[in-house]
């Protein structure tokens, strides 16, 4: 009987006592698969894998069943033995059409990214403008000939060119601060579509990684580590458009894997003046699977794109007759961009249970930029056409570590970050041209050095079915702008200097003048620095793998551009933003599933657009509410249902009621479709999307008229090939895609006339593109 007591002793701790599970789960390609979601049966313990598709599963017995699952993967399932608990478990899953059935709810702040998941996998981007349009509730314009960086709407925030949205792609930020069109420049057309892997998004300041320009949310693109196949597409279309872009393998081994890729993009737009837009870029990128499941990782990229551009026209001369709706004023408009980037990203794991990620990237660019908002209005004989202009290098590092422990039953998550970006823009320009030949006079001309320096530091406390996620941010910026037009302001007048640019030598005004006040004497450097603490709450109760509520609460904020912060003319060097989100994610049914938020946003400075200048200037303070709502429903097994709601109201603070609108705030705005992706190799779909009238000025007297636009796809893949037809304005409905309320005068008029100024939006578009792979 001893004897016996004493093996069933000895047996006990193989047979029944609870250990770890630690896998890594990756698809047929052996790529990781991030947040695949792993349950024991037996005891309901949880969790999720990492970005490097690695998971700890505790209180493991031999004999539980773990299920693993994830959208776009058929569910797969482990029975634990004695040798699973002594190894690092390789589960590979398999790829299937996706299936909102397998989506499970995570314990997770992000949790609501599943939304740009399921679109992704129903209907993947492939042009440029929809790269940002998968963002729920997010509206872009395009009003500059295709080659400028769009302007974004969302939550109540008309943002510009990217003031208050926060955007980078593979840990590079997209952002420019300082300008030379517009504070937080966000020009994604050097991202080539068909690499995009994930979409990472979130709405609001609550995300402590995310710095400058994070209030109404930010967005963040990785690119694929590693292509299945290789592939090489062309697409031809309407008004001489021609785009060719191709992916290519260039290193396909177990630890080490490379690829290419490169677009190039010709179109004369809808206008009857020709755009002559044309677009290049490449990209390359190579992984390396290193020891411990660490990763190094190697990007580069360049891009460059020129066009001509009819500009915004004013609505007075559309109904009289003076031109069409595709026609111009100015017909001159137009630039060139270009930008290079390279990046170095390394992980590393320290034991099981701490991740170390650093990130190091580097990018040149260049802008040059022609624009008319007012024709004749401050210079009767010449036109009122001007010049930015801008040369910058900026380069930067952040450093990351997470580390997961436990005290009592309590599991805890700590993330820390430190980092730093640093600018240096050279030869800042705002001037006065004439058909893009003559510099007339200089306005502002100088050089802008600006630094960042930050640091978080985030916990995430799991308490059963909650987790609390308390941070806090740490900012300081240096700002620097050296004036080379001199402070002179008697001499103003010797700005007026026509210099030809005809020539490829480049120019540097030599004259005295203040420009706009807002620089030193004699090309003495103007500095200013500031500091901001940015604390941050959320509190997520996930009640079951179906439903999930969440409260978030947090600072965020905005910097003004380096020539206004030095000229002293401000008290907001770096308005903050107050926000709060309340809301819920919720499964009610398998294939159906609802986002729900309410959230309220305070800002301490707004932008408003400066017409006769081309760009944003701090104003007051505004006051935003509202309510976001997003469907995913799955109908069958290939046909798709989206749908996205979004309703807000923004005001200045400190207006009188009635006069306090925030010109071009959407009020209320709708997207959605109809999708479907059959394993015949048929798939496609019909999206929609709504823009309501808006205020264009405070009092609402003059209103920008909102649009109704539908458009649709097809296509059919049959072995290694894929034939595509793509509809953009299916019902050839007239609508402004972009519009300004702008004070302008015509050549034969004697006074400006205050009223809608707009670019027209894209007629009935076809067009047909061919893919083949292998």
């Amino acid at each position: 009987m001893k004897k016996l007591t004493l093996l069933t002793l000895l047996l006990f701790p193989l047979l029944g006592y609870a250990q770890e599970f630690r896998g890594k789960i990756t698809d047929i390609y052996n790529l990781p698969i991030i947040n695949a979601y792993i349950i024991n049966k037996v005891n309901v313990e949880h969790t999720n894998s990492n970005k490097n598709g690695e998971f700890t599963i505790k209180n493991t017995s031999i004999g539980d069943t773990l299920v693993i699952s994830n959208i776009n993967y058929f569910t797969t399932t482990v029975i634990v033995t004695k040798k699973h608990l002594d190894q690092i478990n390789e589960i590979q899953l398999k790829e299937h059409i996706v299936d909102l059935s397998e989506i499970i709810i995570v314990n997770n702040i992000k949790a609501t990214n599943v939304i740009t998941t399921i679109d992704l996998q129903a209907n993947p981007v492939n042009s440029s403008q929809e790269i940002l349009r998968t963002v729920p509730g997010l509206f872009i314009g395009q009003h500059a000939g295709g080659g400028k960086a769009e302007q974004i709407f969302l939550r109540a925030f008309d943002i510009d060119h990217g003031t208050d949205i926060s955007i980078s792609m593979d840990g590079i930020p997209v952002n420019m601060v300082s300008h030379a069109h517009g504070q937080g420049y966000a020009d994604l057309h050097f991202i080539i579509p068909e690499t995009i892997e994930k979409i990472d998004y979130g709405k609001g300041p609550y995300y402590p990684s995310k710095g400058n320009f994070n209030t109404a949310g930010y967005v963040e693109y990785k690119t694929k580590d590693k292509l299945d196949y290789s592939m090489i597409a062309n697409e031809i279309g309407a008004f001489n458009t021609f785009r060719t872009v191709g992916l290519i393998k260039l290193l396909d081994q177990k630890k080490n894997y490379a690829y290419m890729a490169y677009e190039y993009l010709v179109s004369d737009g809808p206008f009857e003046s020709p755009q002559n837009f044309s677009r290049y870029n490449m990209m390359g990128k190579y992984i390396a699977d290193l020891p411990n499941n660490g990763k190094f990782s190697v990007i580069f990229s360049k891009f460059s794109s020129k066009w001509t551009a009819s500009g915004q026209i004013p609505q007075r001369a559309v109904e009289d007759g003076t031109i069409t709706r595709f026609g111009a004023i100015d017909d001159a408009e137009g630039g060139n961009t270009a930008r290079t980037n390279a990046s170095i990203q390394f992980t590393k794991f320290i034991g099981k249970n701490t991740r170390v990620q650093s990130n190091a990237w580097y990018s040149e660019y260049d802008f040059d930029l022609f624009s008319n908002f007012t024709f004749y209005l401050n210079n009767p004989d010449d036109g009122d056409q001007i010049r930015q202009k801008e040369s910058r290098k900026l380069f930067g590092n952040s450093s990351e570590i997470k580390h997961t422990y436990k005290l009592g039953n309590i599991e805890f998550t700590s993330h820390a970050g430190i980092g730093f970006r640093h600018d240096e823009v050279k030869d800042l320009e705002l001037s006065n041209t004439k058909n893009r030949i003559n510099v007339l006079s200089w306005i502002k001309y100088g050089d802008v050095s600006e630094s960042n320096i930050f640091g978080f530091y985030s916990t995430d406390i799991n308490i059963g079915k909650f987790k609390i996620n308390p941070s806090v941010r740490f900012d300081f910026f240096n700002f620097s702008y050296q004036n080379t037009l001199g402070t002179s302001p008697e001499s103003n007048s010797d700005n007026s200097q026509e210099v030809s640019l005809k020539s490829n030598t480049e120019y540097h005004p030599n004259i005295s003048g203040s420009g706009l006040g807002d620089s030193g004497g004699n090309g003495t450097p103007l500095f200013a620095d500031k500091w901001m603490l940015s604390p941050k709450l959320n509190i997520l109760y996930t009640a079951n793998n179906k439903l999930q509520l969440f409260l978030k609460a947090g600072k965020g904020f905005h910097t003004n551009d380096t020539r206004v912060v030095v000229s002293g003319r401000i008290d907001q060097i770096v308005p903050a933003a107050y926000s709060a989100d309340l809301g819920g994610i919720w499964k009610p049914f398998d294939r159906l599933i609802l986002n729900i938020a309410t959230w309220y946003i305070y800002l301490e400075q707004e932008f408003v657009y400066v017409g006769d200048e081309g760009i944003v200037e701090p104003s007051g303070k505004t006051r935003r509410y509202g309510i976001d709502y997003s469907m995913r429903l799955q109908l069958s097994k290939w046909l798709y249902f989206t749908g996205d709601l979004n309703y807000s109201i923004a005001r200045f603070t400190e207006l009188p009621e009635g006069e306090n609108y925030v010109p071009l705030a959407p009020n209320l705005t709708t997207a959605g479709g109809l999708y479907f992706k059959h394993q015949s190799g048929l798939s496609g779909g019909v999206r929609y999307r709504y823009l309501e009238n808006r205020p264009a000025n405070e009092d609402n007297s003059v209103v920008a008229k909102g649009y109704f636009i539908t458009d649709c796809n097809v296509n059919y893949s049959y072995k290694n090939w894929t034939l595509a037809i793509d509809i953009q304005n299916l019902f050839d409905r007239e609508w402004n895609e972009t519009q300004f309320n702008t004070e302008s005068r015509m050549f034969d008029e004697y006074n400006g006339v205050e009223e809608i100024h707009f670019t027209p939006g894209t007629p009935f578009f076809l067009r047909g593109k061919i893919i083949y792979r292998f």
